[in-house]
């Protein structure tokens, strides 16, 4: 029997100007329905983004995706969905949005390593 599972993931993409339809990514959601995992990790290069917009609001985003954050955690941080199991928060979370932090479209893959995987995804797609 084999120790990997199902994950699914999806890239947090930062669209500074809605318009022009360009993005940097910013961060990665992962979630293991095997492991009842939900997670996130989220990298900003200011740098690329403000060569897409000058004035695009950095702190604004940073806001965004510490709320991104919060919700993964679950608890008093996920505001109303502090009491969603993972599932529910995942999905809420990659429901599309017209907001300048959107995520990316639902990929899948198989890992032993949920959360080791959400570090990975970071490496290779964000950073």
């Amino acid at each position: 029997m084999s120790d990997r599972h199902v994950y699914e993931y999806a890239l947090l993409r930062v669209v500074p100007r809605v318009e022009r339809g360009e993005c940097v990514n910013a961060g990665v959601l992962v979630y293991c329905r095997a492991k009842s995992f939900v997670g996130v990790r989220t990298h900003l290069d200011d740098n690329r983004l403000l060569a897409l917009d000058p004035h695009a609001d950095l702190p604004g985003v940073r806001a965004a995706l510490r709320a991104v954050e919060g919700v993964c955690a679950g608890g008093d941080a996920a505001g109303q969905a502090a009491g969603d199991d993972p599932g529910r928060r995942f999905r809420w979370l990659i429901a599309p949005r017209s907001t300048i932090v959107q995520p990316g479209p639902v990929h899948t893959g198989l890992t032993t390593d949920p959360a080791g995987e959400t570090e990975r995804l970071l490496d290779l797609l964000v950073r």
